[in-house]
């Protein structure tokens, strides 16, 4: 019962990271015993959504989005664990692309390309940043189009461009005053940065994507196998 209470009382889906009151303060909130509430306290930190805080009781652990082998987008991700998926347009713009970014998506230097930068939200937390460049040739007018929802759903409804594979490296960093600002952590905060192509169901490339998660609110697993050679 103390377990309920504490969760629905401090515990909310996703939110800042939150610092729960001493034991002796729960234990007055509820009109329970100190050892009631510090029962509960490890059945939640054995479950993982509360952990210990310098100086402090137990501090809230922002629930985290588990990016697996298998592709899904951010909206995708954010329905599975019941958030509302949003977006912030920052950036669309058309220009011309060089010698490195037409190699990059199999196009020609010079042949127009599509830009679009837009912070990735769920219930209006922002968890993500993302900047994706596509060949305009592909998906004509996308700019002007409402890029509020999910793109991946944009391009197969409106351009029959489904993607089914991406290509994509994984490196920790940390967060410049900027990034910061788009992600809404502090400077500094260690983040997730993932470039990577985007190919559609006729082997296309037509994404290139450089992603910046919350090192907060994401982790990615893979599945790795032993590569089978001859004696």
């Amino acid at each position: 019962m103390v377990r309920t209470l504490i969760e629905a009382r401090f515990i909310t889906v996703p939110g800042p990271a939150t610092v729960l009151p001493s034991e002796r303060r729960l234990a007055e909130e509820f009109g329970v015993a100190r050892m009631t509430v510090r029962a509960a306290l490890k059945l939640l930190e054995a479950d993982g959504l509360i952990r210990s805080a310098p100086g402090a009781s137990y501090m809230v652990v922002p629930p985290q989005v588990s990016k697996g082998p298998t592709l899904s987008s951010f909206t995708q991700d954010a329905q599975k664990r019941g958030w509302r998926p949003g977006s912030r347009v920052i950036e669309r713009t058309a220009f011309d692309a060089d010698a490195r970014l037409a190699a990059t998506l199999g196009i020609k230097p010079g042949d127009a390309v599509y830009q679009i930068g837009r912070v990735r939200t769920a219930d209006d937390t922002p968890l993500s940043y993302e900047r994706v460049c596509l060949p305009a040739a592909f998906v004509p007018g996308l700019i002007d189009e409402d890029l509020t929802g999910s793109l991946h759903q944009l391009l197969a409804d409106r351009y029959d461009i489904r993607i089914t594979r991406h290509e994509r490296t994984i490196t920790a960093i940390n967060v410049d005053a900027e990034q910061a600002e788009l992600l809404g952590v502090e400077e500094g905060t260690a983040a997730l940065c993932v470039p990577h192509i985007g190919y559609d169901q006729t082997g296309r490339r037509v994404e290139q994507v450089h992603a910046l998660y919350r090192g907060d609110r994401y982790e990615f697993s893979s599945v790795t196998y032993l590569r089978e050679t001859n004696p």
